[in-house]
């Protein structure tokens, strides 16, 4: 199928807007060609990636989209850079290294975008409705705005991402169409306790086997509660992004194209059926883990970024229940939440407890951590994925709760009531 661009499409790829206009549109318009898109489509808002420092080419590409007078074209928000802006001294890399990030992400703030330094721009800004088209990049970014928002996206990566920005198009493909977001594959919860199935632990732990099972196939889940808190949707959709590639879900009577069972499915019937049970939870909780329950050395929670309403339930818990010296324990969270701790108080509070908040970056994306060998705890399947093989230490997984309390004891605590 030959790509048709309109009068303006081929203005931008003529150079009337720019040299760098003009690269980023030849970028998009191949992608459309491998795509096998016949045109392009106008987007909304961009959600970029590509301002999270890997090496010199990506300064590099972001320094010549600047130097050729590109600016984004629609509302564009920034993932986490490699530095926390705000506490430049978590950084523990090569100070040359944290120049180059730091140019970087001015750069990206030079083409236009917003400094927002978060994997969940869904949180505090003006969220894309329903149908929107958008480019938005950052796995669970792109999940969360598919299934909980409606909007649609494909799974954008680094460099596309601000292309489409720039341009204000993305090939008219895969996502962006309604007759390629139908699922395939019905996950039913079968006999989960009251328990588990209203516990944050849920999220990530169901997301994990939902992408292990799903690959590349659009999930339906059935069984969700109503009521269920977008922080546990957000988990969720970031473990099976993270086990599998995962861009869309939809859960029966909850998500809002998936107002029922058949509608989720188009009127189609799922290729495969999956009946969840304590046992698989149990199991793909365990997948989570590197190690055996014992000493742990770090809790790291935040990924994604730590919100507002999570705060407010870790504050509780970790006063009752403060971590002991020897365990490092950090919070990664985005700059909305950092200044609602600061106005009431309670960044002063963590602090004291020997809680690190960070902001702007990640603990697995970064040099911040301390420990160098050892054990992590978290609550994430995000950071329970990627984790050893990014920072290099061993993981245990485990609900908010069991994080704080394991922190306080120095080793991994369970709740016996939560996994029956």
């Amino acid at each position: 199928m030959s790509l048709h661009l309109r009068d303006d499409e081929r203005a931008m790829l003529a150079g009337e807007a720019g040299e760098g206009t003009a690269l980023a549109m030849r970028i998009v318009a191949r992608m459309a060609e491998v795509c096998g898109a016949g045109e392009l489509l106008a987007i909304e808002s961009a959600h970029v990636d590509g301002c999270l420092y890997h090496g010199p080419s990506g300064l590099d590409f972001a320094q010549r989209l600047v130097d050729g007078g590109a600016r984004v074209r629609v509302p564009t928000t920034l993932n986490v850079g490699a530095l926390d802006l705000l506490h430049p001294g978590h950084f523990r890399g090569a100070p040359e290294v944290a120049e180059r990030a730091r140019r970087l992400m001015a750069a990206y703030v030079e083409l236009g975008c917003q400094p927002t330094w978060t994997c969940a721009p869904y949180q505090y800004v003006q969220r894309p409705p329903r149908g929107s088209q958008i480019a938005w990049a950052e796995s669970n970014a792109i999940v969360f705005a598919n299934s909980v928002l409606g909007a649609r996206s494909e799974r954008y990566g680094d460099f596309i991402d601000v292309c489409a920005a720039i341009t204000g198009r993305v090939p008219a493909a895969g996502l962006h169409l309604q007759e390629n977001r139908r699922g395939e594959i019905l996950f039913r919860l079968r006999g989960v306790g009251e328990n588990l199935l209203h516990a944050d632990v849920l999220g990530p732990v169901l997301g994990y086997l939902v992408g292990e099972r799903s690959g590349r196939r659009i999930p339906v889940i059935e069984g969700l509660p109503a009521g269920i808190s977008e922080d546990v949707l957000k988990a969720l959709g970031a473990a099976a992004a993270s086990s599998g590639a995962v861009a869309l879900f939809h859960a029966a009577g909850i998500t809002p194209e998936a107002p029922t069972l058949e509608a989720a499915f188009g009127g189609r019937r799922p290729r495969a059926v999956v009946d969840v049970t304590p046992q698989l939870l149990r199991a793909a909780r365990d997948r989570l883990a590197t190690t055996a329950d014992g000493a742990i050395d770090v809790v790291a929670l935040g990924s994604p970024h730590f919100s507002i309403a999570e705060f407010a339930r870790l504050l509780p818990l970790v006063e009752a229940h403060p971590p002991r010296p020897e365990v490092e324990f950090v919070v990664c969270t985005h700059r909305v939440a950092v200044a609602w701790l600061e106005r009431h108080g309670h960044l002063a509070t963590l602090a004291e407890l020997g809680v690190e908040v960070v902001a702007d970056t990640c603990v697995v994306v970064t040099p911040i951590l301390r420990a160098k060998t050892g054990t992590l705890m978290t609550n994430s399947g995000k950071f329970a994925h990627y984790a050893p093989g990014n920072v290099g230490l061993e993981v245990v997984f485990g609900s908010l709760e069991e994080c704080v309390r394991s922190a306080h004891h120095g080793r991994v605590w369970r709740d016996p009531e939560l996994w029956r």
